[in-house]
């Protein structure tokens, strides 16, 4: 086959080939170098790249705006693979216009270190705007991203000066719809009217098991068009003319989001594998890899591309014009408008204000100075969220319909809808997973800091969009309340006992568990600031004992600290979080007066103090000292990291009951006098713990 010669001149918006054939020149493209890497790798999944390259061609060449040398420019579209098991077609997408994504990096498609991994991952591979796989994951974030740039837009653009102006494209498949979470997202994003989102539907109807029409016959369209969607139904996904007039009318619609339902052929090219199961998670095979070369009249070795056709795809030219004629444009609103510019600029990277240590420090001072009020932290939470939020412009939270529980309102919200674009409060509804997805995409985007909130027993609704959250190293805050058997009579089904443990075992995540305003003030601190991963905070419904303020706040901000301590060497050790902390304190107070050596510590966030030097670790919990009891209302086991086999821990194995909390919490032995009892009973190997020498 002879080499096609593309056009070398640039339209002003895409670059898209002039010809039918042209444009199956450049799909094939993607197409084998897709399947070429997946057969070198002997590992991943060739037909939807197979089956989507002429779609994705028509997209990227003449509609996506973005900067190849630039990755990262804010106005760019953004675009979201959420099957992310086809990761090749959007590697081939990148390395053919103009990313740096060599064809060495294709080669070692799935192998150790490359920046091609068997799923797209953000902060590995240049231009992939977020990392996908989990199905339906990446359709949420991507409606977290439309939500962010409408609300930005609300906030900063100006007449004749649209700064903020973009859209935001996804890929989807089948499993990503089947997936309950699609639901979610994609009903609220038509509440909300989020116009920027287009969402191009791969309806190729096979899935690993097989034909999903045995399992998932939705009428997809009348589904979505429930959801207030703009529906397009029927698209050739093999018919660039179809596809492009079928985006046109997408980016015509000024008020609601978009669906465009792609009829395509999975394995589109390989003559024997097409539309079957068969092509969807396993290399073709030598002999099928040769007959889809001469089906697709691509004569050449493996990962060759023709030079003219690098050029045809090449975003560069196009990307860098885009770019800079925005920045002209930002430079003009600059100008004009100083104070937004400067305000928008910050939030885009990432920082925050210049006034934030000071107002943060006043704070915390102020609370530290007198300790208040014995509360649930759950209010401490709003006391602090009344501080902080309004020196935050990037701050936007929500609830899952729980924010008078969640007491995540404060004084300066204003709620965000269809109506209203520029507010700082979600209503969520009841979609947890939803909610912790789409705050992954308002971080994903850029400019906001967000958080979420619901009781921690439904945190396994969301709990996979945390761990994507933790992997992706995202500045997202989830705010849980109702944190343990203090909930109350809602009983079992509501109240927390493993989540908290579960969630200390996820990396990258820190899980802070106050027990009084200090404390509550010092983690919502350390979460705002926080840039390399999420942070979650379990909040009580119940009021604690008080607890006595630590004389110096920075060590709460250690995530562990000697809270009340003896006279000499301690003999024994308490370690205490949250509402049981205020409990620790009144028993540690009797064995003072009984002249016990016992040392209480707080341990408000481990994974924090886990990060604290050894020096400091040992000198809160002296290793000499093997005495040790763990209080926390829930399940026992993580605490013997810290207590040991020989230690104590006064948990709670077992689920909860229906009555008040208060009941409860005697019920179930979380009382002075139990840590006075489990202190002073015989310690294996031990004495009891010795009383101070009489004078």
């Amino acid at each position: 086959m002879a080499d096609v010669s593309f056009s070398t001149s640039l339209p002003a918006f895409g670059r898209g080939a002039s010809s039918a054939g042209e444009r199956r020149v450049l799909a094939n493209a993607l197409r084998m170098l897709s399947v070429d890497a997946v057969e070198r790798a002997r590992s991943g999944h060739p037909g939807m790249p197979l089956g989507l390259a002429d779609a994705a061609e028509v997209l990227w060449n003449d509609f996506l705006r973005h900067n190849p040398a630039h990755p990262d420019w804010p106005n760019r579209d953004r675009f979201v693979l959420s099957n992310g098991h086809g990761s090749m077609l959007l590697y081939a997408l990148l390395h053919l216009s103009g990313y740096d994504l060599s064809l060495d990096e294709l080669r070692r498609f799935r192998r150790l270190g490359s920046k091609t991994p068997g799923h797209p991952e953000y902060g590995v591979t240049p231009g992939v705007e977020v990392t996908t796989g989990p199905l339906g994951q990446g359709l949420a974030n991507a409606v977290g991203m439309a939500i962010a740039e409408r609300a930005l837009a609300a906030r900063y653009n100006r007449p004749d000066f649209p700064i903020i102006d973009h859209r935001v494209y996804v890929v989807v498949g089948d499993g990503c719809l089947m997936e309950g979470i699609s639901h979610e997202a994609c009903s609220l994003a038509g509440v909300l009217g989020l116009s920027k989102l287009i969402v191009l539907y791969d309806n190729n109807q096979v899935s690993i098991d097989g034909d999903v029409r045995g399992w998932f016959a939705d009428d997809t369209a009348a589904r979505f068009r429930a959801y207030s969607w703009n529906v397009l139904e029927a698209v050739d996904g093999h018919n660039s003319t179809a596809v492009g007039a079928a985006l046109r009318a997408a980016q015509a619609e000024e008020d609601r989001p978009s669906l465009i339902c792609l009829e395509t052929v999975i394995g589109w090219g390989a003559p024997n594998k097409q539309g079957t199961a068969a092509c969807h998670g396993a290399p073709l095979g030598a002999e099928e890899v040769a007959q889809t070369r001469r089906r697709l009249e691509w004569p050449r070795a493996p990962f060759e591309v023709p030079a003219s056709c690098y050029a045809a795809w090449n975003a560069r030219e196009c990307g860098e014009r885009l770019e800079a004629a925005w920045r002209q444009l930002l430079a003009d609103y600059t100008k004009q408008y100083p104070g937004p510019a400067s305000e928008l600029e910050r939030r885009l990277r990432a920082r925050l204000p210049a006034d934030w240590s000071e107002t943060a420090e006043r704070f915390i001072s102020s609370v530290a100075a007198q300790p208040g009020a014995a509360a649930a932290t759950r209010a401490h939470s709003k006391t602090c969220l009344d501080a902080y939020g309004p020196v935050l412009p990037e701050l936007l939270g929500g609830s899952a319909d729980l924010t008078e529980s969640n007491q995540t309102f404060w004084s300066s919200c204003s709620v965000q809808d269809a109506s209203r674009p520029g507010g700082n409060y979600l209503h969520y509804g009841v979609r947890e997973f939803a909610m912790a997805a789409i705050n992954n995409g308002l971080a994903l985007h850029g400019g906001f800091i967000p958080y979420g909130g619901t009781f921690l027993v439904f945190s396994d609704y969301a709990r996979n969009a945390l761990r994507m959250a933790a992997i992706m190293g995202l500045r997202n805050i989830f705010v849980f309340t109702h944190d343990s058997i203090g909930l109350g009579e809602d009983g079992p089904t509501h109240q927390a006992v493993e989540h908290a443990a579960s969630l200390r075992l996820m990396p990258n995540l820190d899980v802070w568990r106050p027990a009084d305003l200090l404390e509550t003030a010092v983690a919502w601190r350390a979460a705002l600031e926080r840039s390399s991963g999420p942070s979650v905070l379990l909040l009580s419904r119940q009021t604690p004992l008080p607890t006595p303020q630590s004389p110096d706040a920075a060590l709460v901000g250690r995530g562990g600290y000697v809270l009340m301590d003896c006279e000499g060497e301690p003999r024994l050790i308490i370690i205490a979080t949250g509402s049981e902390v205020g409990l620790a304190v009144a028993a540690t107070k009797h064995l003072h007066a009984q002249k016990r050596r016992v040392r209480l510590v707080s341990m408000p966030c481990a994974e924090l103090f886990d990060r604290q030097p050894a020096a400091y670790r040992d000198k809160v919990l002296p290793p000499h000292c093997r005495l040790r009891l763990a209080v926390e209302a829930g399940v026992s086991d993580y605490w013997r990291r810290y207590v040991g086999l020989r230690g104590r821990v006064l948990g709670l194995d077992r689920y909860g009951e229906s009555a008040p909390g208060k009941e409860l919490f005697e019920h179930f032995g979380f009382t002075v006098q139990r840590i006075c009892e489990l202190v002073e009973q015989p310690w294996e190997g031990e004495q009891a713990v010795p009383e101070e020498p009489r004078r």
